[in-house]
């Protein structure tokens, strides 16, 4: 599996059980991304390279998703995996829809707006009940800010993988 073809998908939060059962906080919109016999990769921060494993349950849970992976078959052996970042390879995620895009795939991205001009690029990205929010860094005269986004139709015109640009149409009086 390419290094460069994997997006994380979660971080795994704790263990459930003593059969080694992992909490995942899921990156994910579906479980269905957890999917059995799906190769992942667990990584720390500190690793260049993770380890691979095969999922072999997953369910919904109120605060994410439930794995079990194989191999992991003891509370001793899941507790070594707290905090660990899940990894899969791009070609294992479902196709997506026209105008939807992986978060992966916008950070670092530049936003340019119609009336503002250059805003920054976009560090982070946030779930809200209502959108997903795109999280800002804007640099003027040596200071940095964070501008909030809403990733709807109404603020965002278009986004261009190719060219790295996200355009928007912000409301006059928009705090940027």
């Amino acid at each position: 599996m390419s290094q460069e073809n994997l997006m994380i998908i979660g971080k795994i939060t704790g263990v459930h059980g003593l059969k080694g059962n992992l909490k995942v906080w899921s990156f994910a919109e579906s479980v269905d991304t957890f999917g059995k016999d799906r190769q992942i990769w667990l990584k720390s921060e500190e690793e260049e390279k993770g380890k691979s494993y095969t999922i072999l349950t997953a369910s919904a849970r109120k605060k994410g998703v439930l794995i079990g992976l194989k191999d992991v078959d003891n509370v001793n052996l899941a507790e070594k995996l707290i905090g660990k970042e899940i990894l899969i390879s791009k070609n294992q995620l479902p196709e997506i829809e026209e105008n939807t895009w992986y978060w992966q795939d916008l950070y670092g991205l530049t936003v340019i707006d119609k009336l503002m001009g250059k805003l920054g690029t976009i560090e982070r990205i946030f779930p809200t009940n209502a959108n997903d929010m795109l999280v800002v860094t804007a640099k003027k005269e040596d200071k940095e800010s964070e501008i909030l986004i809403p990733m709807h139709e109404h603020f965002i015109e278009s986004v261009d993988l190719d060219t790295r640009i996200v355009t928007t149409t912000l409301p006059d009086g928009y705090e940027c």
